[in-house]
């Protein structure tokens, strides 16, 4: 059993037969099940600061226990990381390793300060690849198995394309997607890249999308007035007010990031462009590159503005978020307005702000589509 994060290179764990359970989702699932309080009070109890993103307090406290109503981990075996999604995540997943005497294996993807990663990251990510085999083998007890792992990568790349395919209905207008409903279907894409079952079940959801689309269905019951993109991780803990509030505001979310990011595509016969995937993943590229994404997104999915979720525990994100506003408001001139919150810490959310700033988005998006190309000042922060 190995823990890791949602974008470490599971490849190699299926390669090997070893089941993986990932912390950052359990935070999520009991922070939907409104299950956080009990593992947020016992980490800080045992001394760690409420400025630490709640995933990691949540993770910090369950451990001291490893007893939840809701949903239990087995004890791990082995610990691993990929710097590619959270800095803060390198220090939480250390400490749960050293708090159970476990090894921790560490993947370093470098900072892309140019617009990807180049040959030397590519190289050095790869000599790391050769020492994850090593120790897997030793915790193993057997050889890798590359021939299971060219088969696996295969898989994986089917997953991809099958998720990315079932994401991109949220293009069509009116869009027969409920794009919200993606933070519920990216789990499988987060947890399971490496399975059949999963690009069998993104299949499925495109085949009945494609069903929606000849009968002029969607799964949004409400009026698609306004399209707008969320910007940010979801807030777990307040999904049913966040979704009923967009939806009386007459507002379909058809773009975001957030469950896109989990699409890695690559060549499934060269490790370096496996390397190269990992290595690209947006919480780790230039602002520049993150702006061209997201302008991006909103002009395929045609926006009319954007949410921003102004995330307590998301230091990554949220620090970006400034010259991410202000980037894309320079391209499209769409409205937007942002909120405060937080993934799984349901204390640091205020439902009355989230209904404010929503309708405030919706009389501003509402005012540019009057003036249709007049002046456009028209954002929240």
């Amino acid at each position: 059993m190995v823990w890791t994060n949602g974008l470490f290179p599971q490849e190699f764990f299926e390669a090997m037969d070893i089941q993986v359970a990932y912390p950052e989702n359990l935070a999520a699932t009991l922070g939907a099940k409104k299950g956080v309080m009990p593992y947020l009070e016992k980490c800080e109890a045992l001394g760690y600061s409420s400025d630490l993103c709640s995933y990691t307090r949540i993770g910090l406290g369950y451990i001291e226990s490893f007893d939840s109503d809701i949903l239990n981990l087995p004890r791990p075996d082995m610990i691993c990381n990929c710097t590619n999604i959270c800095g803060l995540c390198v220090k939480w997943f250390e400490c749960t390793a050293k708090r159970l005497d476990v090894p921790y294996v560490l993947i370093d993807t470098p900072y892309q300060t140019e617009y990807g990663p180049t040959e030397n990251d590519v190289d050095y990510i790869v000599s790391q690849f050769q020492e994850l085999i090593r120790q897997l083998e030793l915790l193993c007890g057997r050889p890798f198995n590359y021939k299971k792992f060219r088969h696996v990568l295969a898989i994986s790349r089917r997953v991809a394309k099958s998720w990315k395919r079932a994401t991109d209905y949220v293009q069509h207008s009116p869009s027969p997607l409920d794009g919200f409903n993606l933070f519920n279907y990216m789990f499988l894409a987060v947890v399971a890249r490496g399975k059949s079952s999963t690009a069998d079940f993104y299949d499925r959801l495109s085949e009945e999308m494609e069903e929606y689309l000849r009968e002029h269905k969607s799964q949004f019951k409400g009026e698609q007035k306004h399209r707008i993109m969320w910007e940010g991780i979801a807030c777990w803990s307040h999904l049913a007010q966040n979704y009923k509030c967009l939806k009386a505001n007459d507002m379909i979310v058809v773009g975001g990031m957030y469950p896109v990011e989990w699409c890695v595509d690559y060549d499934q016969d060269d490790v370096r462009s496996l390397a190269r995937a990992y290595a690209a993943r947006p919480p780790i590229g230039s602002l520049t590159r993150q702006t061209d994404i997201r302008a991006q997104i909103m002009e395929e999915t045609r926006c009319d503005g954007a949410l921003y979720h102004v995330n307590r525990s998301c230091k990554i994100l949220t620090f970006l978020q400034a010259g991410l506003r202000r980037g894309i408001y320079e391209r499209n001139h769409k409205p937007f307005a942002t909120f405060d919150g937080d993934q799984t810490d349901p204390t640091t959310f205020s439902p009355a702000q989230f209904e404010t700033r929503v309708q405030a988005l919706r009389e501003n998006m509402e005012a540019a589509k009057a003036e249709r190309g007049g002046p456009e000042c028209l954002c929240l922060k």
